[in-house]
């Protein structure tokens, strides 16, 4: 028997508290990742970090994979909320400040580095009918939105961008700082093809 490809939670918080115990679920989830990998993530692992019962995580969560998927569309509208004040520069020092964000969030964000790069999620966490990176890319268009870039080239961009920094993040648990100047030159130099 096969997993769907989107786990869905068994129910949506609707009190307070119980949207607070959904939350220390899912950081708990983020921290074992960091600590133990996705081979060591088990629900009672989570449930134990979070300070609630098995049971409970049951309520929201069929298994450790919808925690995960959960966390890992948590950690994409928290990115989406970042590059949301990304000023309005020109389109280079645009791909800077995208670059730039993404690191720190990938330093910063529990979980995020393992999810991003290699993680226990599916290719279609953030969308059932797309891909995580075609998801990214819709988000990133507006971004360029007077380019007038196609489709094709801003998820081009992000490919680009997203097997370079996955280097960097092999090479340092930081980012290798050299790769990470070289995903922005190469990003830059694709994009500047595309514009018209």
């Amino acid at each position: 028997m096969t997993r769907p490809l989107v786990s869905a939670a068994r129910r949506a918080p609707v009190q307070r508290r119980s949207a607070l115990r959904v939350e220390a679920m899912l950081d708990a989830a983020a921290g074992l990742l960091d600590d133990v990998g996705p081979e060591g993530l088990t629900t009672s692992g989570i449930a134990r970090r979070a300070g609630v019962s098995v049971g409970s995580l049951y309520q929201f969560f069929p298994d450790k994979h919808a925690v995960v998927e959960a966390l890992a569309r948590r950690s994409f509208q928290r990115f989406s909320a970042l590059l949301a004040g990304v000023d309005n520069l020109d389109w280079q020092q645009t791909v800077d400040a995208v670059i730039d964000a993404y690191v720190e969030f990938s330093r910063a964000e529990p979980g995020f580095l393992t999810l991003s790069f290699g993680g226990p999620v599916s290719v279609h966490v953030l969308d059932p009918q797309d891909d995580n990176n075609a998801v990214v890319a819709r988000a990133l268009g507006a971004l360029f939105a007077d380019l007038d870039l196609t489709e094709d080239a801003t998820r081009l961009a992000v490919e680009v961008g997203d097997a370079i920094l996955a280097l960097a993040f092999r090479r340092d648990r930081d980012g290798d700082p050299a790769l990470i100047a070289e995903a922005k030159v190469a990003v830059k130099a694709y994009l500047a093809t595309k514009i018209p």
